[in-house]
């Protein structure tokens, strides 16, 4: 089980937060921005001078330092804070938590996404999203309401694979004439096959089972490319979750993800027939391989009507996705007044008409 440390501002020794602009360590109570590679670079050469049973001493509570985990009791997620946040929302579940002291647990990732844009984009991501949405409640569009948001780092299983396929098509081509007596039909059937193959490189799988998986496809795509090694560092100022959906589980969603996109290419080249319809299909995988990621992730919940509502934003691309809510109160008076006027304006319009006419003898 990785330590997660407190790392200390050199200015007024507060807590330093990894800062997604300039993509550094900053402190939040001065400002001060230190280079996050030279901190890593001094804490292992700490590592390196230390000797090895002055550690056999050390508490497991001292690499907890400044950071605490709990687990949800509404439903079951878990995050890492700070351990000044004495009070937190789930942004899993939107449930007001009171956080315990208690570490639960968290598992190394091999790489982490780092966050690249702060909550000011996506505060304008979201209201460029509620544009044109005339008859959206009024709570959607309160700054208290976005100031809600919350940057989680969520886990992804990453699978790589090759996907070897066949298929089988029956293929029709229809030819229509006619002469003076008759119309005819020419039916012509064709069996096509084809094969081949496809490479895939680090195909995501939400590693979270309280956070829908449709909803994270939504987000996509991500820049594994652009990932760093784990380090606790990256995770200040932010929440984690550790996966609780294991490889083995999340291995066939991302397998049957790869067989679909296969399927589209594979069926793409099969051209020039009036109708084309599957008629069998094999696939077998082939180096099949996975890897554990932190990808950040902004999260909105909103309850309203009894209805929940989540938002969600890529932390490293800006792409927003969220369902809205129609007030339907506001709807129907809107529709009740619009109805009202246009028969107004309808007879209006109809008496300076007979008007214009002038009287009928």
């Amino acid at each position: 089980m990785p330590g997660l440390k407190r790392y200390k501002c050199p200015a007024c020794a507060g807590t330093l937060e990894f800062d997604s602009g300039t993509q550094q360590l900053k402190c939040p109570y001065c400002d001060t921005i230190v280079d996050i590679q030279s901190v890593l670079s001094q804490e292992s050469g700490t590592a390196q001078a230390a000797a090895e049973p002055a550690r056999e001493g050390a508490s497991p509570e001292d690499d907890l330092q400044g950071l605490s985990s709990y687990v949800c009791p509404s439903c079951g997620g878990q995050m890492v804070v700070p351990d000044t946040t004495g009070a937190s929302s789930c942004p899993f579940c939107g449930a007001p938590q009171i956080v315990p002291k208690k570490f639960e647990g968290f598992l190394k990732p091999d790489l982490l996404v780092p966050f690249k844009l702060d909550k000011k984009a996506v505060k304008e991501r979201y209201f460029e999203h509620l544009k044109g949405k005339r008859f959206l409640p009024r709570v959607f569009r309160s700054e208290n309401h976005i100031s809600e948001i919350r940057g989680v780092y969520v886990p992804f299983w990453l699978f790589s694979s090759t996907v070897d396929m066949s298929m089988q098509f029956r293929c029709e081509n229809i030819r229509r004439w006619e002469d003076a007596n008759y119309r005819y039909v020419e039916h012509t059937y064709y069996d096509v096959y084809r094969h081949g193959h496809q490479s895939f490189d680090d195909v995501p799988a939400d590693g979270s089972e309280h956070i829908p998986d449709d909803l994270m496809e939504s987000i996509e795509p991500y820049a594994p490319k652009e990932a760093v090694a784990y380090d606790p560092a990256y995770l200040s100022g932010f929440l984690a979750h550790t996966y609780d959906n294991p490889a083995e589980k999340m291995e066939p969603r991302a397998l049957e993800r790869m067989q679909g996109s296969t399927e589209a290419s594979i069926r793409s080249t099969v051209t020039g027939y009036d109708s084309v319809n599957c008629t069998s299909r094999s696939a077998a995988f082939d180096g099949t391989s996975h890897r554990y990621a932190l990808f950040p992730v902004w999260l909105l919940n909103t309850v309203w009507n009894g209805q929940r509502f989540t938002f969600a934003m890529n932390g490293q691309t800006g792409k927003f996705v969220g369902n809205l809510p129609l007030d339907t109160p506001r709807y129907r008076l809107w529709f009740a007044l619009s109805s009202i006027l246009y028969t107004f304006l309808f007879l209006a319009i109809w008496f300076i008409y007979l008007a214009s006419e002038g009287p009928v003898y």
